[in-house]
């Protein structure tokens, strides 16, 4: 089939792939996290008090859906959320103790599963796939 070589299903099967490989290595060392939650913890982490519209653009993900992303780690203890006194409407978000120490626990198994995405590629191919996927998303976020 000629989809099979198009760019868009390659970059569809490579998303595949790290979400399975990351839901497995997480699953493996005790954590129920999605990588998108991951994600979301660690724009959290790095902008204490960042709104839920922040943390949807920090992390390239739908403002309409982060709310459930968010819904999903309060449940779990992982992340606190208040009315914003700025302004009454947003919802700002903190990571809790439980968070951060889920955060610290399970960031370097994430590290090491990088490996695991790339395992194919010589350390020069990972140079060169990491610099060109930056490239793309670059190009495609300036336009």
């Amino acid at each position: 089939m000629e989809a099979y070589e198009m760019a868009g299903h390659l970059i569809r099967r490579l998303q595949q792939i790290s979400t399975q490989v990351f839901t497995t290595r997480a699953r493996e060392a005790g954590f129920d996290l999605t990588s998108v939650q991951f994600a979301a913890m660690d724009a959290i982490r790095e902008r204490p008090g960042i709104d839920q519209a922040g943390v949807a653009a920090m992390i390239a993900y739908d403002k309409a859906t982060i709310g459930g992303v968010i819904d999903r780690l309060v449940a779990k203890g992982l992340v606190a959320r208040s009315v914003s006194e700025r302004d009454r409407r947003a919802r700002e978000v903190r990571l809790t103790d439980a968070g951060q120490a889920c955060f610290d626990a399970l960031l370097p198994i994430v590290r090491t599963l990088q490996d695991d995405i790339l395992a194919p590629l010589a350390p020069e191919e990972r140079r060169r796939f990491l610099n060109l996927a930056r490239k793309l998303i670059d190009g495609a976020t300036a336009s």
